[in-house]
């Protein structure tokens, strides 16, 4: 048998539910005094599923919690079974976990358990995204105050943002913390949280309405500064400059700004 065909059945072997052994394969192989051919592949499947299964606890370590060993590794067992890893690198292996949950579970179990995989999941991408270049408080104040008006940002390529319609927050914490895990529940006000990675640790915050709106004008409408500040005015009247300011500089300190240049 050929390497590449023999890599290809031994490949077949692994992501074989049933773990069918390719007669070809067995034939290549030589067993041991303590452990036969049909033994030690039966170890490579058992192990390669394992390994995988790993990575999604790592990856969704609040939905494990929440859901227990068997019910999980009943759900990522179905994921993998319809998204086998297709990557060389298994980061990538939790990518469609929100999708399948969405798609796979009754409706009043999947918008929690979704919002969850999407949180998680937004750790991940705000980990591995490149640094950029956020702007300090040092680069602020060599801008000249003409150049203040037409001030315009784009977010760091770390930052992530959503919308939690639950107490998906709490139940992350409590997770991360080992403390007593709380009931889902629907939030009566959504709120959004932001994600974001900063000298190589993620951080989150939520926003309260106010502030979220004026991020949400500064990065997804491309506001520049006087329009922040006339946005700002209708509920802050003369104090719109300053909250504009406050706000800026909470964002920067955060890392979570770049300039946007046209």
């Amino acid at each position: 048998m050929r390497l590449k065909d023999w890599q290809l059945a031994f490949e077949s072997f692994l992501l074989d539910e049933d773990a069918t052994t390719h007669v070809g394969l067995v034939d290549s192989l030589i067993g041991g005094p303590t452990l036969d051919v049909d033994t030690g592949l039966a170890i490579y499947h058992n192990a390669y599923k394992g390994r995988l299964l790993d990575v999604l606890r790592g990856d969704f370590p609040t939905i494990w919690r929440w859901l227990g060993d068997e019910e999980f590794d009943l759900l990522a067992s179905a994921y993998l079974r319809q998204n086998p890893s297709a990557h060389y690198s298994l980061r990538w292996l939790g990518k469609g976990f929100e999708n399948f949950i969405r798609e796979h579970r009754v409706p009043g179990q999947s918008a929690p358990l979704t919002e969850m995989a999407r949180l998680e999941w937004s750790f991940t991408l705000a980990f591995d995204a490149p640094a950029g270049e956020p702007l300090t408080i040092a680069s602020m104040a060599t801008l000249a105050p003409k150049d203040w008006p037409l001030l315009q940002f784009k977010p760091v390529p770390s930052l992530q943002w959503l919308h939690c319609r639950f107490n998906s927050l709490a139940l992350w914490r409590s997770a991360k913390e080992e403390a007593d895990f709380p009931d889902s529940v629907a939030l009566d006000n959504p709120l959004v949280c932001l994600i974001w990675r900063s000298h190589l640790i993620c951080n989150y915050r939520s926003l309260e309405a106010a502030e979220a709106s004026a991020l949400d004008g500064l990065l997804n409408r491309c506001w520049n500064f006087s329009e922040l500040c006339a946005a700002l005015a209708v509920i802050y009247g003369e104090g719109a400059p300053l909250q504009a300011v406050t706000w800026l500089k909470q964002w920067i300190q955060d890392g979570l700004l770049e300039r946007l240049y046209e």
